[in-house]
């Protein structure tokens, strides 16, 4: 995790990446995080290994634990498409 040197949040208050809620005081922590987020130069490694790890909790990549959960959705979602697609392929050849 090299990049975690690199990452612009090492310069905030670690308790703005994890707010405690979704709402009030915690969505605007939320805004904030990725506020910092949009401007690090190591968010693209930080949300992929936020998502590898599986991260449940807090703002990683400019990403909150709700967005991450979609992603991992989509991409299992995108994965499962594409194996049907080739096994039905496969099949008719």
């Amino acid at each position: 995790m090299k990049w975690l040197e690199r990452a612009a949040c090492t310069e905030e208050d670690p308790e703005l990446f994890f707010p405690v809620g979704t709402t009030g005081p915690a969505a605007r922590d939320t805004a904030a995080a990725k506020e910092v987020c949009a401007h690090c130069e190591v968010r693209v490694q930080c949300l992929a290994w936020a998502l590898k790890a599986g991260e449940a909790a807090g703002v990683w990549g400019g990403t909150c634990a709700e967005e991450r959960a979609a992603l991992r959705r989509r991409t299992l979602w995108a994965r499962s498409t594409r194996s049907a697609r080739a096994a039905a392929r496969s099949r008719c050849r």
